[in-house]
């Protein structure tokens, strides 16, 4: 069933409920898919686990979590095809390990590197300055459409990146020129302290869309099933040539905004602790366990695996040797610029000193 475009204050799509139980269509998967998406899921919530440990034990830098938005981040992924785009903030980890990009990688970024990404996952590196990637999402977009290529580019950020001039040129442009480009709030409800509230007087975020020509939808973020099938069909309208567009996924940051962060200070418990018994994982487990597409024991086993896999990739990330200090220089120019070349010089003889005196 194709879904409407929402308009100011209409209903918001979902296809699981708050207990597992189908309220709308399912979207067409095997149950290999239905596990391997749930995997993902459970495999995100233990990489935010681990990187909270990791960093309380000096291992790990500042991180974000995405704890409480699995099912956005891999509802937004899964549908996408292997030669689409991917430019997202830093709370998409899901989305990237979706993607193919090994959890190792984004756990040994987290100690202060930047390795390069796999060249098929098609990610951009994640922005760490706000609503940025969606400039490069629409750009991507319009190479593709310039190029004739049948590849779609999805730009993911927050609610607070809504209120950057990026986010709203980056629509614009994209309205006007129908870049084949999908474009994700992540409506966490919080852009670090600042409330939704706060942000915004919209009824909606996605009701942006409609003030720059782009068809908006308004989807459950804690449901799955409902984000993979309204990303499905926006993926599908974007490629046939019908132009960009807008969702909004209502989802909830039960963690802090990064590990240096402490919600204790703004948001009300109560609040929280309403928001977890939305749990998007409990969702879909509770939905494949009563359509017996998994039983306790496999979902025992199944966390257990993931565990097992999460440790050995921070193993993996700890084992990886660091950076040169300067090793950014080699990838700011084919043929480095006299000026790049003296500050890599000055950095150099910077470091020299510091060792010397140390």
């Amino acid at each position: 069933m194709a879904i409407q475009p929402i308009e100011a204050g209409m209903i918001i799509h979902q296809v699981l409920d708050v207990e597992g139980n189908l309220v709308g269509d399912m979207p067409d998967l095997s149950t290999e898919r239905l596990l391997a998406l749930y995997r993902a899921m459970l495999l995100g919530r233990a990489f935010s686990n681990k990187i909270i440990a990791l960093q309380r034990q000096g291992r790990a830098t500042n991180s974000s979590v995405s704890i409480g938005q699995e099912a956005t981040s891999v509802g937004l992924a899964a549908p996408m095809q292997q030669q689409d785009w991917l430019a997202s903030s830093y709370r998409e980890i899901p989305s990237l390990i979706v993607r193919g990009i090994p959890p190792s990688i984004l756990i040994y970024m987290r100690r202060g590197y930047t390795p390069a990404y796999p060249k098929e996952a098609r990610c951009l590196p994640f922005q760490i300055v706000i609503g940025t990637q969606i400039i490069h999402a629409v750009g991507l977009a319009m190479a593709a459409k310039i190029c004739g290529d049948p590849v779609v580019a999805v730009g993911v950020c927050g609610d607070g990146a809504t209120s950057e001039g990026d986010f709203n040129e980056a629509l614009n442009f994209a309205g006007v020129f129908q870049a084949p480009a999908v474009i994700v709030i992540q409506n966490n409800g919080w852009a670090i302290s600042v409330p939704r509230k706060r942000q915004c007087a919209a009824s909606t975020l996605a009701a942006r869309g409609a003030g720059f020509g782009i068809p908006s939808y308004l989807v459950d973020g804690n449901d799955l099933f409902a984000v993979y099938t309204v990303m499905q069909q926006a993926l599908e309208r974007a490629r046939s040539g019908q132009g960009p567009t807008l969702i909004e996924a209502l989802t909830y940051r039960i963690g802090a905004h990064t590990t240096a962060d402490d919600p204790t200070r703004y948001r009300d418990p109560t609040e929280v602790e309403a928001w977890k018994a939305k749990d998007p994982i409990a969702r879909v487990r509770c939905f494949l366990l009563a359509s017996d597409q998994l039983t306790e024991e496999q979902d025992e086993q199944l966390l257990e695996q993931v565990e097992s896999d999460i440790n050995r990739a921070a193993a993996e990330a700890e084992a990886m040797p660091p950076h040169a200090p300067d090793s950014f220089f080699e990838h700011t120019a084919a043929s480095l610029p006299g000026r790049l070349q003296e500050q890599r010089e000055d950095l150099l003889r910077y470091i020299r000193k510091i060792s010397e005196e140390f």
